[in-house]
């Protein structure tokens, strides 16, 4: 009897969703905050840039919370009188709430991974001694706050798998304290690191290296530019006062500086960069009481990091006479590039990176932009290829010498991350845990195609939808995409995705030059004076999907965040009308101002920065703030950011949205959602999470025309 009842439920229910609710015929747009402009202008090199709304910059200020506050209020006015948004967030909440759980990395006799009941606001750290071991909380982070916005990283281990630090970041900041525990006990040590960033914690001894920045001033914390980054080494017990400075460069400003340890304690290896790509390296003999740091290799046109070592030897992975990278062993000694010994040479393939364990390399290279994993002993003989479950994206896979097994996480568009336990002797996968969604992903397929950009180049694109779906050029888009900051893009899972192509939404994500796909020489062929090549490949995808009757622009929805939300912003102000929705996610949006802020300069080498005559003149081009245009048709614009982000700082999306609506005379919505007490994306909390996707999936399906 009870069956049937669920039965019946489940019928009816199924019977509610076909009759569907469709979009609203007509929705009233409240007026637009009247947003004060100034007079500033500022003369680039004998052209005059006016930047009326300047004072959103100051995000702590009354006016700008005022501000804030007008603007929200406009655009929840406009979402709430989307009818089948309430409906939305329940089907999300829905799919959303399933058990989940990482793959385990052993340290030690234990074995951690984090879990999640479901609607948690952040995942659960668990530990357990031996895989057959009692499972115990090890770090809850729901128990920092009330509401769920203070996020855990795990930095580093102590080499003798005693202690563990780990970084609390608040309300989305990058900003976090780095904290001590003791793994057998969980006992909290009195450590406190405060004012670090992009920090890991390399152990050594009884302590560790760890990169932090001067305290910025008060109340600008969230926005003044981060300067003079350093290393140091905190003692267990010390007061942060009294730890050691290791490594600072007092005539440049602009540099990011990282540490690590080998795996066998005895060399300290020091990363700097002068931006989000190319650095230098130093190391440091431990063994030796008299040695002091070095230079191993001279920055900053290239990419290296050290594996590991092999005796007094360190393996390498470079770019440096490889595009798509190598392995190559060097001595200290005698650093110089013509005495690197090849360990693994380039391929025709890009290598993403390269880890150790169970005495092994596992070089993990990209295919068309998926995970290939290849294992080598540590001269270089190849053992063999890993055979993967499927196409698609692999994590974790690394371990200690000693390790006599792996475990790694796989995923692409219809499988949620899935855990497997690899035997290295054997050479085989086993399943591990398997996701327990609540959703039936085999109703849908993924393809590869390769389109001609403007310029001929062939880029890849994955095509996801449901099966059967017939090309009558009708058919609802999301075309996702990142293209910069050699950040590949390669098959994942998206609970938030699956209600879009539920409703017969077709995903698109096209692997844009400005990534590593394809190593080095794609990542440059969209970088500085040629990022337009990125625009043109995305806007390519677009017109691609239009000629082969999947879609057309009123159909289309385009979406990316940070570097793809400038994206965004540069394809709907150069091609407005290829699109009907835009989706610039706490986008970098002014290219004029950008490294005036936070950790904005370390952008420079990726853009140019409008301190130079050469780089102004291409950047001014396509910068989105400056080139909205009054009696344009924009696309339904709906801009996302939050009070918290302090890497692409919510001034970017302000002064864009304030442009945006001063010139915009059409009918299209140009509205911008401000979430508070989040910041980039990283560590918010499972409630905003499915509060935004609602809000933003409303937006789309509302605009597309699209019915619930």
């Amino acid at each position: 009897m009870k069956k049937q009842i669920v039965l019946g439920l489940f019928a009816v229910s199924i019977f509610a969703c076909n009759q569907g609710k469709k979009p609203a015929e007509k929705i009233t747009l409240m007026k637009y905050p009247d947003t004060k402009k100034d007079s500033i202008t500022d003369n680039y090199f004998g052209t005059t840039i006016a930047d009326p709304y300047r004072w959103l910059e100051n995000d702590t200020s009354a006016e700008t919370k005022a501000w804030v506050e007008a603007e929200n209020k406009v655009t929840q006015n406009y979402l709430e009188q989307i009818p089948f948004r309430n409906d939305i967030k329940a089907r999300l909440t829905e799919i959303w709430n399933y058990p989940k759980e990482s793959a385990p990395f052993r340290v030690g006799e234990y074995y951690f991974f984090t879990k999640n009941d479901g609607l948690q606001n952040q995942s659960v750290w668990f530990i357990k001694k031996g895989l057959e071991g009692k499972e115990e909380t090890f770090l809850d982070p729901n128990q920092l706050t009330v509401d769920g916005t203070a996020a855990v990283s795990l930095l580093g281990f102590s080499h003798n798998k005693k202690y563990i630090a780990y970084s609390v970041a608040q309300a989305g900041s990058d900003w976090s304290n780095i904290y001590v525990m003791e793994i057998a006990t969980k006992k909290k040590l009195s450590d406190e690191l405060k004012w670090t960033k992009f920090s890991g914690a390399a152990w050594k001894d009884d302590g560790f290296y760890y990169s932090k920045f001067d305290e910025p001033l008060k109340g600008m914390d969230l926005s003044a530019a981060n300067k003079f980054q350093k290393i140091y080494y905190h003692k267990l017990g010390d007061q942060q006062k009294d730890d050691q400075l290791i490594f600072e460069d007092n005539t440049n400003s602009n540099l990011y500086f990282g540490a690590s340890v080998t795996e066998d304690d005895r060399f300290l290896i020091v990363y700097a960069s002068a931006g989000t790509s190319g650095n230098a390296l130093f190391y440091q003999d431990l063994s030796d009481p008299k040695a002091k740091l070095s230079l191993l290799v001279k920055g900053y046109a290239n990419n290296h990091s050290v594996i590991d070592n092999d005796g007094d030897k360190l393996l390498m992975n470079t770019d440096l006479g490889a595009e798509n990278k190598q392995v190559v062993l060097v001595d200290p000694k005698n650093p110089d590039p013509k005495n690197w010994q090849k360990i693994i040479p380039e391929s025709d393939l890009a290598l993403e990176g390269v880890s150790t364990g169970g005495g092994f390399l596992w070089a993990t290279y990209l295919r068309d932009a998926s995970t290939n994993i290849v294992q080598f002993d540590l001269k270089g003989k190849k053992i063999g290829d890993v055979k993967l479950p499927s196409i698609g994206t692999v994590g974790g896979f690394g371990g200690f010498k000693e390790d006599k097994e792996l475990f790694y996480s796989f995923t692409n568009f219809t499988t949620p991350g899935t855990s497997y336990r690899y035997d290295i002797a054997k050479g085989e996968s086993t399943l591990y845990k398997k996701s327990e969604l609540k959703f039936n992903t085999e109703h849908y397929e993924t393809k590869q195609i390769f389109y001609p950009s403007k310029d001929g180049t062939k880029v890849p694109m994955f095509i996801v939808h449901k099966k059967g779906i017939k090309l009558d050029g009708n058919n609802p888009v999301y075309l996702y995409a990142y293209g910069g900051f050699q950040v590949s893009l390669t098959p994942a899972f998206s609970l938030s995705r699956m209600l879009f192509l539920e409703k017969g939404g077709i995903y698109v994500q096209p692997s844009l030059r400005g990534g590593s796909e394809y190593g080095e020489a794609w990542h440059k062929g969209g970088m500085l004076d040629k990022k337009q090549n990125v625009f043109d490949d995305f806007i390519a995808a677009a017109e691609y999907l239009i000629k082969e009757k999947y879609t057309n622009p009123s159909k289309i929805a385009i979406s990316g965040g940070s570097n793809g939300g400038l994206l965004v912003g540069a394809c709907m102000t150069q091609k407005p009308a290829l699109f009907k929705v835009a989706l610039p996610a706490v986008g970098v949006l002014d290219m004029l101002r950008y490294h005036k802020f936070t950790v904005g300069w370390g952008w420079g080498v990726e853009y140019g920065t409008s301190d130079k005559k050469e780089a102004f003149e291409y950047l001014i081009k396509y910068s989105p703030l400056h080139n909205i245009k009054a009696g344009v048709n924009y696309p339904a614009t709906l801009i996302t950011t939050a009070d918290h982000d302090d890497r692409v700082v919510p001034a970017h999306s302000f002064k864009f949205a304030a442009t945006l609506q001063e010139k915009y005379k059409g009918d299209n919505p140009m509205l911008i959602r401000i979430e508070t007490k989040a910041g980039h994306g990283a560590g918010k909390p499972t409630a905003k999470q499915i509060e935004e996707a609602s809000d933003v999936w409303s937006f789309v399906f509302q605009n597309l025309g699209m019915s619930w």
